[in-house]
């Protein structure tokens, strides 16, 4: 197919791929304990039906074990093409709070060019991108194609990491495509080559066999909650730089957002000071940042006057590609035993691990998607980071070092993936679909 027949088959096809994607947005495929299980499995389904329209020849449901069902499809290359990996998943954030949404979460809902659900753009137009830019070919593809789109990767992704650890062959390819990144801005393309990496737990701290009354004993007795504020508030000085010995500042090397845009897409309120220190791209992609994620404390609305016996709080480490997750966590761990006052008893369980990423920036594939990308969008990519992580990627980098990793895809900045009203803008979805069909062209025409 040449270019021009590419980029007119996605265009037809585009109404459908927004059907489709409209389709599995309207699943809560919610992979979290506590949610119901069978929307995940319903989300696992309707992929891999769309994985059968494209005409791949062989398509199953592969258990994942202690997991949701991967869904897998390949079709062989022809003589002399390599073969390409397509990675997306099919399950999401929960929704969170029904009020702070302007659309119900699960009830796709189109609005001046684009569609808003939970998981419109994580990572269900992941799902769709490659579904798309599969059909374009009717069946007959220029590379090797392999796809594994995975059931639980905002939960517990590393489950995924220990299937493919055992089954490696499964998905062995001279080039993977993950579509769970995208673009700093509408239009502006762009490669994810750093991702960091994630370090989590939770920590609890003892106080007290049992709440007590607080005009009776407050002023004495030890309050967990306000041992736990003490700790966790020791974590960053007053700049808002990480405290914990260890943990150093990194370097990105590419621009990073400006000020202004950054503030802007944050939503940070007018007069509220940035933190850290740096330039935007260290911060953001090169070095560590710890956020509090939760809270189990008594609900304002629930409070009663007592001194609190127990609290517990949810950390989460972004850790730089270059950074070891499991020695960072011990480093925030022992910074939280040294700083815990009025010999609290301190516990730290639920650890969650996974590695950061750094991509080669040359090579036949990364060159035929560079072509690909100008070619939809008008203009060349440039190369980004992310501070979030991947779980699997890590994975892929040690199982086949040769292999490209290229990550790209729908999302945007403004997105507000992992957060309420959520949406993926249509015209996007259609530039990445055509990018994504056009180097899969392009790098099975390439010497190789």
């Amino acid at each position: 197919m040449t270019p021009d027949e590419i980029e007119g088959a996605v265009a037809a096809g585009l109404p459908h791929a927004v059907e489709d994607l409209k389709r599995l947005v309207a699943i809560p495929s919610v992979a979290f304990p506590g949610h119901p299980e069978e929307p995940v499995f319903a989300a696992a389904a309707v992929t891999e039906e769309l994985l059968r329209s494209t005409g791949l020849p062989h398509v199953q449901q592969i258990p994942v074990e202690g997991s949701f069902p991967a869904v897998y499809a390949e079709a062989p290359a022809p003589p002399g093409a390599p073969t390409v990996l397509l990675y997306a998943h099919y399950d999401v954030q929960p929704a969170g709070d029904p009020a702070l949404w302007r659309t119900p979460a699960f009830e796709p809902t189109e609005i001046n060019g684009a569609i808003h659900g939970r998981g419109a753009a994580d990572d269900k137009s992941g799902v769709i991108t490659h579904v798309a830019a599969l059909r374009a070919f009717r069946g007959r593809f220029p590379v090797g194609v392999k796809v594994i789109i995975e059931g639980q990767e905002e939960y517990a992704g590393e489950r995924l990491e220990s299937f493919i650890e055992r089954n490696p062959e499964l998905v062995r390819a001279d080039a993977i495509v993950v579509a769970d990144t995208g673009n700093p801005r509408v239009g502006d393309p762009a490669v994810t080559t750093s991702l960091r990496g994630l370090a989590a737990f939770t920590v609890e701290v003892r106080t007290l066999r049992e709440s007590l009354h607080s005009g009776s004993f407050g002023g004495a007795a030890p309050d967990a909650l306000a041992a736990l504020l003490r700790m966790l508030a020791a974590l960053h000085d007053e700049n808002g730089d990480i405290r914990v010995p260890g943990l150093p500042r990194g370097t990105f090397l590419g621009a990073g957002p400006s000020e202004e845009d950054f503030r802007a897409t944050a939503g940070v309120l007018d007069d509220v000071s940035l933190v850290g220190s740096g330039s935007l791209a260290d911060r953001l992609w090169a070095s560590y940042a710890i956020t509090v994620t939760g809270l189990d404390v008594p609900t304002v609305s629930g409070a009663i006057n007592a001194v609190q016996p127990v609290a517990r709080a949810r950390v989460t480490v972004r850790v730089p590609p270059a950074g070891d997750p499991k020695t960072t966590t011990e480093a925030v761990v022992d910074f939280l035993r040294q700083v815990a006052p009025w010999g609290v008893r301190v516990g730290f369980s639920d650890h969650v691990l996974g590695s950061g990423f750094l991509a080669d920036t040359g090579g036949v594939a990364r060159s035929a998607l560079n072509r690909a990308m100008e070619r939809a969008y008008g203009r060349p990519p440039r190369d980004v980071g992310a501070g979030g992580s991947i779980p699997l990627v890590s994975t892929l980098v040690r199982q086949f070092p040769a292999a490209s990793i290229l990550l790209f895809g729908a999302e945007d900045d403004d997105a507000s993936i992992h957060a309420p009203n959520e949406r993926v803008v249509i015209e996007e979805l259609r530039r990445t679909i055509t990018t994504e069909a056009l180097f899969l062209q392009g790098y099975g025409s390439a010497p190789f």
